[in-house]
């Protein structure tokens, strides 16, 4: 079975890899062990930030165990991180990196018209690195390639390694060791900046790295790895910066988000003719997004546009789920890989009156069910989610997980009793992130919240009703009854009894099988619950 490898570059990149780790963590990735590495100029990325911490979220609720099948939280990752250090020791700008000012005025004068050659203006040369390239794709290639370069003889030199091209250097060695059986997809939009810059060229800068670090012993063979990426198009947008924060020298140079379609439509051209894409990639999934977008909240109170750091954390959009699928596809495909052209994947969603209706097979497809494996599979996990944050109310505070497992107690299931206060906690944490919480009485949407808003008033696999933001609201649920089919809503089991209780009562006959691969008293737990969500769901997926 081939090794899978996920690359997440750039802001887009890890609200994509953000959907992902959902996707893993609703069971999508059935006994895989998955690579991730983030990949980004801006260590203190809001987005990234918040990725990592949901990846670290998840392993703790792992806590080491191995990959299962059939059940939530079933795949295995594996994070590292690497970033581009432009702090410091004269690192700040492409100017400083690349010492235009050094030598003699006859060698500064040469190196300053080579320079105004590839970057025509000297804003370009000169603005603060560390948010990110800002839509200057042409430089932001070449310092992401000579960044990744930079730390293979780093680790080649073997003296004042960094952290992050100690990690760097892991993920490539496990690249390296998969060979031919790599699967590696990247996660990046092609309208902006650090995800733009950086696609075209990781393959080519993991060859390289690999063959600096192995003093040329070893290497990667594009013509045999598999290299799969999304080609996402521009969807979103943002007000400009004032004129007050162009005026800086730091910020001279930002990206305006009206070139975007520009941007888009030039970059795809790109893809389409350049023969090191044509190459290295086999799969390239091309997402756009029809509807004109609202500004993201992306601007701070003295309304200056944010470039990037802690207070870039945007919410989620449908399109990084979609970007998070086509990864599925790329990883669960039996066709197609073995071929030297590129293929490019795209298809439509039924889109009338400005609105999208989406049903369960426009995420995966429907081979060999898939559509209605991963209904099935998001559904239990929000009904789940509903479980433990509104019914045990661990959405403001109380016990959630560890309130249901009490619930068990009194169907005889006393087996999870041993699941510690923290151990439930980091579940309910992971439900907050994934669906809703309340933070001092204010609702606040998670990530699934977030991805159906930007669909309204089209339709999402589940009832609108699924998705109050209200405590009032949110108490009247019925959480065997989110999907929009009523054919997959739960049984009730009688005139008295509501679906909740009739599922409860039931669980004593579902408890986790063999097939299903789990070891730990968690692992069991949760697949149980798996069990009994799949049943009262009714998804014929045998």
């Amino acid at each position: 079975m081939d090794k899978l490898f996920v690359i997440a570059v750039g802001g887009t990149g890890m609200r994509c890899l953000e959907a992902f780790t959902h996707l893993s963590a609703i069971g999508m990735f059935d006994s895989k062990e998955i690579e991730i590495l983030t990949l980004d100029t801006d260590q203190a990325n809001g987005n990234k930030g918040r990725v990592e911490k949901l990846i670290q979220l998840y392993n703790r609720i792992k806590a080491g165990g191995t990959p299962n099948a059939n059940t939530f939280f079933s795949s295995k990752l594996n994070l590292y991180r690497f970033y581009t250090n432009y702090s410091g020791q004269g690192r700040e700008n492409y100017k400083n990196i690349t010492r235009l000012n050094s030598g003699t005025p006859e060698q500064q004068k040469g190196n300053k018209l080579i320079s105004d050659l590839f970057l025509d203006n000297e804003s370009v040369q000169e603005f603060d690195l560390s948010h990110g390239y800002r839509a200057q794709t042409h430089l932001g290639s070449m310092l992401m390639y000579h960044g990744m370069i930079e730390a293979a003889r780093n680790i080649v030199r073997g003296t004042d390694i960094k952290v992050q091209e100690r990690e760097l250097d892991e993920f490539v060695t496990k690249l390296e060791l998969a060979g031919q059986d790599a699967r590696v997809f990247i996660f990046g939009s092609i309208f902006g900046g650090t995800g733009a810059s950086s696609i075209p060229i990781i393959p080519k800068a993991l060859q390289d790295f690999i063959k600096i670090r192995s003093k040329g012993a070893s290497s990667i063979d594009f013509s045999k790895a598999k290299f799969g990426s999304t080609l996402l198009t521009e969807y979103f947008t943002f007000k400009k910066p004032n004129d007050k924060q162009k005026a800086s020298k730091e910020n001279s140079v930002i990206a305006d988000a009206s070139y975007f379609p520009l941007n888009s439509q030039a970059a795809l051209q790109f893809y389409q003719s350049d023969p090191t894409v044509q190459r290295c990639y086999k799969m390239l999934y091309h997402i756009g997004w029809p509807i004109e977008s609202k500004p993201v909240d992306n601007a701070t109170g003295n309304n200056q546009t944010i470039t990037g750091g802690a207070t870039q954390e945007n919410a989620a959009h449908i399109t990084e789920l979609l970007a998070a699928c086509s990864a599925y596809d790329f990883f669960t495909r039996t066709t197609g890989l073995d071929i030297d052209k590129t293929e490019y994947v795209y298809k439509a969603v039924d889109f009338s009156n400005s609105a999208f209706s989406f049903s369960i097979h426009d995420f995966v497809g429907n081979t060999n069910k898939a559509g209605e494996r991963f209904a099935n599979k998001i559904g239990a996990f929000f009904s789940l989610a509903h479980i433990s944050l509104t019914v045990n109310n661990a959405a403001n505070g109380d016990d959630g997980i560890k309130g249901f497992i009490t619930r068990c107690q009194e169907q005889k299931i006393a087996q999870y009793n041993t699941i510690t206060d923290a151990e439930c906690d980091e579940i309910n944490n992971y439900f907050k992130a994934f669906a809703y919480t309340f933070e001092n009485t204010r609702f606040t949407p998670g990530w699934l919240y977030q991805v159906r808003s930007t669909v309204a008033p089209g339709t999402f696999i589940f009832d609108s009703k699924a998705f109050p933001d209200n405590l009032s609201e949110l108490r009247k649920l019925d959480v065997g009854s989110i999907f929009l089919d009523e054919k997959n809503h739960w049984p009730k089991g009688g005139i008295l009894t509501n679906r909740y209780d009739s599922f409860v009562k039931k669980l004593i006959n579902l408890g986790p099988e063999e097939d299903q691969q789990v070891n730990t008293t968690k692992e069991k737990f949760l697949a149980h619950i798996y069990n009994a969500i799949t049943h009262s769901q009714g998804f014929h997926l045998i």
